[in-house]
């Protein structure tokens, strides 16, 4: 497994958001978002097998894991990885272009499944399949950029998403916050909004954090 960085920090985002957490970010992605904030992940890397990974995240005394990347879905030895993590409470943060049953999840473990909204660049490459394969215990995000990925995120919501908690999180620095939330609530919608904790804590551009 080819992997970027391995760090303690707080969750940023998502459901265990502000929580002490051990990120993994594997190296490469096989997308290229428009609003993506760890390009330095496209190549960067060593080589680690799955159970030199687990000593590292061993070493941060903390149960709760983070595997993000790049496009962690795409590493070899996954499986195997998550089989030593079983009683770790872990989420995997994908970009929803990898079919999600490539991974055998624990009890324990749950998807974080970004979908690729307009102005990403990357909406046409949506594993659609994906939304049969959720649990109500995993996060179905959509990162918002302007009204058009409103539109279109509401939408795909009431067509295709049948199990899961939805978020709804801006485009770091390109809309106000206000906008998405009047939205929200004008609509009637029944999706969680969220900012990016740790671009507010630290530099926006601040890595292993």
């Amino acid at each position: 497994m080819k992997v970027n960085e391995i760090f303690l920090s707080v969750q940023g985002e998502s459901l265990s958001a502000g929580f002490p957490t051990i990120f993994v970010r594997f190296t490469g992605c096989n997308l290229r978002c428009s609003y993506c904030d760890t390009s330095y992940a496209y190549e960067e890397g060593r080589d680690m097998h799955p159970i030199e990974i687990h000593n590292s995240i061993k070493m941060y005394g903390y149960q709760r894991v983070c595997l993000t990347g790049g496009e962690p879905l795409l590493q070899e030895g996954m499986g195997k990885l998550l089989s030593i993590l079983e009683n770790y409470n872990v989420t995997i943060e994908t970009n929803g272009s990898v079919l999600l049953d490539s991974a055998m999840l624990g009890d324990k473990h749950s998807f974080v499944m970004d979908v690729k909204t307009p102005s990403s660049g990357c909406s046409d490459h949506i594993c659609w399949e994906n939304f049969d394969l959720l649990s109500d215990k995993d996060e179905i995000k959509f990162v918002i950029g302007n009204r058009e990925d409103y539109e279109w995120s509401r939408e795909i919501i009431k067509k295709f998403v049948k199990k899961g908690t939805i978020t709804f999180s801006p485009v770091f620095g390109k809309i106000p916050y206000a906008d998405i939330v009047e939205w929200i609530l004008f609509d009637r919608l029944n999706v969680r909004f969220q900012l990016q904790m740790h671009k507010l804590i630290w530099n926006p551009a601040k890595r292993g954090v």
